[in-house]
């Protein structure tokens, strides 16, 4: 058994039942920033083109984030491929980290790069932990096609 199975493995067993809630509002905050991100669309592509390596992205970059936050706020919500959808915001929330402080006031809604960070950290204790017992994926696991 490799690492990531022994992780999986520890992930469904030690996994109580409130922690679910908790990976809910996650999705649930994740997707209203998605939301947020798409009525503001402009503002983060200029939030981007403030880094001139990421200049010529922008475009992607802008859609990535509002797509990865829509998507893997619905799945993690549901507990649907739980992990791939964190690993897809994973990259987003390192560098909201940064853009935390921009003039815009994109990032600012809530006023701190405390709420990026926590968010940050859910993410990486549900990586690990998995998406619970009240989920899709537990679901898919007991009850295979």
């Amino acid at each position: 058994m490799n690492l990531l199975q022994r992780i999986d493995r520890w992930g469904e067993t030690h996994h109580p039942r409130w922690l679910d809630v908790i990976r809910v509002l996650l999705g649930v905050f994740l997707f209203y920033k998605g939301v947020v991100f798409i009525q503001n669309i402009d503002v983060l592509k200029s939030v981007i083109n403030e880094n001139p390596v990421l200049t010529v992205m922008s475009f992607w970059l802008a859609h990535y984030i509002v797509f990865a936050h829509l998507a893997g706020g619905v799945l993690i919500i549901f507990g649907l491929l739980t992990r791939v959808a964190i690993l897809a915001n994973i990259p987003i929330l390192i560098g909201a980290i940064f853009f935390v402080h921009t003039s815009t006031g994109l990032f600012n809604v809530h006023g701190e790069a405390g709420l990026s960070i926590l968010v940050l950290l859910l993410l990486l204790f549900f990586l690990v932990e998995g998406s619970g017992p009240i989920s899709f994926d537990e679901y898919m696991r007991r009850h295979p096609a």
